[in-house]
């Protein structure tokens, strides 16, 4: 499985972005699709999941201004960002699993990563 993400950039502080992730190869396998994010020192966290049957899970931190959403047809997951702080200046990252669960994004590693996407707000 492959994930190719692509729709960071810059962006003033107030402003949106849209990140999206195309999933390829043995994307059979794939049941349910998140993003994570890592600023600089920084851990990496969960920012949202979702299954192909739609049910989501979002880090207190996004609820609100991001809304995780996927073709499931496609094996494509988009990230909307609205309102964005400096604070969410960090490396964004696709990431799939073979479960069916989003509940598994925050229990452990998912099966499957992408490279990462840069997002940098600025104030």
């Amino acid at each position: 499985v492959q994930l190719q993400a692509s729709g960071g950039g810059l962006v003033q502080a107030g402003g949106s972005l849209r990140l999206s992730c195309a999933a390829s190869g043995s994307s059979f396998r794939i049941n349910s699709m998140a993003w994570y994010r890592q600023a600089p020192g920084k851990r990496r966290e969960l920012v949202a999941a979702i299954t192909k049957g739609g049910d989501t899970n979002y880090a207190e931190f996004a609820k609100d201004r991001f809304t995780i959403s996927n073709d499931g047809a496609k094996n494509t997951v988009s990230l909307q960002m609205n309102s964005l702080k400096p604070e969410d200046t960090a490396v964004y990252y696709c990431a799939a699993d073979r479960s069916d669960r989003v509940v598994v994004f925050d229990r452990r590693l998912p099966d499957y990563w992408g490279q990462g996407t840069e997002v940098t707000v600025s104030s």
